[in-house]
């Protein structure tokens, strides 16, 4: 194994067990380091100066060497590199966070003496709206599984859970059968970062769980899971065919056929769920503070682009409405 290659898995490491990155993240800064050194390896990357400079009489050096001795010279030219192939601002930005991150945990560990990423800019993205859609789309959606057996039953069940709660569908698989507070129509959530919140279900969510829960257990297909629930305390809570932890790409799959069988918007994500879940309560008049918490959201700035969108329905309202408003 290069160096290289030692230095990113050591990295990912840090992300997933020091800060507690969820899996996918961690893949994701892993994936685009590998394309950084891949281009570090190309002819299209500039020597860093401090090579040219000090191991002018060397061979050509190497991608390790590049890559520990890196300047703002061969940052831009993987901007230049990124920007010829097409890839849009916001995957940019992505691209140069992460290599912010690698370079700052790299000069804590006294690894590189200088980092290269503290004179690059992130490029400007312009802002997207989160998309949310109608409450009549919400209920349309929501009565599409067949509640009368099974896998339906748990359809509809996470379709209920993810609007009323506004979790984000990683959340979602990774609930446990113990996560749930019967008594108090609670939900315990396990967020980004390790940050645990009790969210509130609606009572919609709570009868379509309990619906299911009551199909799953005398299903015959679900007895090894039966077995499992007496004897350990992390049972999934929304469980495949075969009776194991539901996936986040497997929740996506059944929502694009639920979608597509009742004529919505296939370009609709699990994640627009929460984007209508948060649109929908600053609607009807919930204050942001709130929101904020029941999103899991650290920052208050995270959470104020869904006034915008409330804005906008105001004023859409509001031309249709009065007679002088336009």
């Amino acid at each position: 194994m290069s160096e290289s290659s030692a230095l990113i898995d050591q990295f990912v490491h840090y992300l997933r067990y020091e800060r507690h990155f969820s899996p996918y993240t961690a893949r994701c800064y892993g994936a685009d380091l590998r394309q950084y050194v891949e281009f570090l390896g190309s002819d299209e990357a500039p020597v860093p100066v401090a090579v040219q400079v000090n191991d002018s009489d060397a061979p050509e050096p190497g991608i390790d060497r590049k890559l520990k001795r890196a300047d703002a010279m061969v940052i831009r030219g993987l901007l230049g590199h990124l920007e010829q192939f097409g890839y849009s601002p916001a995957t940019t930005a992505r691209k140069i966070a992460t290599l912010r991150s690698f370079y700052k945990w790299m000069a804590r560990q006294g690894i590189i003496e200088t980092n290269p990423m503290l004179l690059i800019r992130t490029p400007k993205q312009t802002k997207r709206l989160p998309k949310a859609i109608s409450v009549e789309q919400v209920e349309k959606l929501l009565s599409a599984p067949d509640n009368r057996e099974t896998l339906g039953a748990r359809d509809r069940a996470i379709l209920e859970t993810l609007y009323s709660t506004g979790v984000r569908v990683s959340e979602l698989v990774d609930l446990n059968r113990n996560d749930l507070d019967h008594h108090n129509q609670t939900m315990h959530v396990r967020g980004k970062g390790k940050k645990e919140r009790i969210v509130p279900l609606g009572s919609h969510a709570m009868a379509a769980i309990r619906h299911y829960l009551t199909l799953l257990e005398p299903d015959p297909r679900f007895a090894e899971l039966r077995e499992q629930t007496m004897l350990q305390n992390d049972v999934p809570l929304f469980v495949n065919k075969n009776g194991g932890r539901l996936s986040s790409r497997s929740v996506r799959r059944k929502l694009d056929k639920y979608l597509k069988g009742i004529g919505l918007d296939i370009t609709i994500s699990p994640h627009t769920l929460r984007h209508s879940f948060a649109t929908h309560l600053l609607d009807n008049g919930a204050d942001l503070r709130s929101v904020q918490e029941l999103l899991g959201h650290q920052s208050l700035s995270t959470t104020q682009v869904y006034t915008h969108l409330s804005t906008m329905r105001l004023r859409n309202a509001y031309e249709q409405a009065h007679p002088r408003a336009v």
